[in-house]
């Protein structure tokens, strides 16, 4: 029967890249180490580690199963984490995955809030690039509750937050697409070469979409990893952005215009499983901290 500790010892050896760091790191003997790795191997009717002269790799057995040992053990330090809480040894831990816009615009004002009501419960934030390297991590246990756009065919609970809002971006002395309207349709911009996300990013996967949808492939002036730099570079005149409008700044010095059409997305807070309460009380505090369009509700 698979052990919690032999699922330790499994995804150990392969964050360190080597039995003998792996038994350094867990403070057991390396005979012991690899025992209970060749019990796994055993238990699971096939080889899980491929031994090199230098090091150790997966094998297609080992790569299928690593996911959900780190799944695991996530799950039992949180069950681990929860008790104590109960018993009143500590105030705990919440953890939270993000993208980065989100992580910019949406979550700020929440965890303002969720600090100064709960200042003993420590915060863990880690933001990813994508949507579905966000919905990745969720589902290998990297976190209590994920915060982003809406994963599609998500198994577990997903409370709907409001509908996210994107925006145009210009120099404030730069030509008036807009004719004082306040509104710019993209095929305008056709020719401009914009202020673009890297690739990898789940934005430039956005602007690519919009802009087809409004006929042209958007050619790129600059490409940057940081949401928070492209509202910047396009105010400074290198080119258009397209950026969600709650990570702007008040008194942003950029000209900020409604795309025609409008271009949204719907966020959410997810979680694997019916959320314990504290993460439950969190999903509460940052739907109720949503500077966003009303969204459908919860499933």
């Amino acid at each position: 029967m698979t052990s919690l500790r032999q699922l330790e010892y499994l995804v150990t050896v392969i964050d360190t890249g080597s039995f003998t760091r792996a038994a350094e790191l867990l403070h057991v003997t390396q005979p012991a180490l690899s025992h209970q790795v060749r019990a796994l191997e055993k238990g699971v009717g096939g080889p899980l580690l491929e031994r090199l002269p230098r090091g150790v790799r997966l094998t297609p057995m080992g790569r299928a199963m690593l996911p959900h040992a780190r799944a695991a053990l996530a799950d039992a330090d949180r069950a681990r984490c929860a008790a104590r809480q109960a018993s009143g040894l500590e105030a705990g831990e919440l953890q939270i995955a993000t993208v980065y816009s989100v992580g910019l615009g949406v979550l700020p004002s929440a965890l303002r809030v969720w600090r100064r009501e709960r200042p003993d419960v420590d915060v863990r934030l880690v933001e990813f690039r994508h949507a579905d390297e966000l919905r990745d991590a969720m589902a290998a246990g990297k976190a209590d509750v994920a915060v982003g756009p809406v994963p599609p065919g998500w198994d577990g609970p997903v409370r709907e937050l409001g509908i996210e809002e994107f925006v145009v971006v210009l120099p404030i002395d730069g030509p008036r697409e807009d004719d004082g309207t306040g509104v710019v349709d993209l095929a305008t911009l056709a020719d401009c070469a914009w202020v673009h996300y890297a690739p990898g990013n789940g934005l430039a996967d956005l602007v690519d979409q919009a802009c087809a949808a409004a006929g042209f492939q958007p050619r790129a002036a600059v490409r940057t990893e940081q949401t928070a730099a492209a509202p910047v570079l396009a105010a400074a005149g290198l080119g258009p952005a397209l950026v969600p409008a709650n990570v702007l700044p008040e008194g942003f010095p950029g000209r900020v215009l409604r795309p025609e059409p409008a271009i949204r997305r719907t966020l959410a807070a997810y979680c694997r499983s019916t959320p314990d309460p504290l993460t439950s009380a969190f999903i509460d505090v940052v739907a109720g901290k949503c500077t966003l369009g009303s969204a459908q509700g919860s499933r």
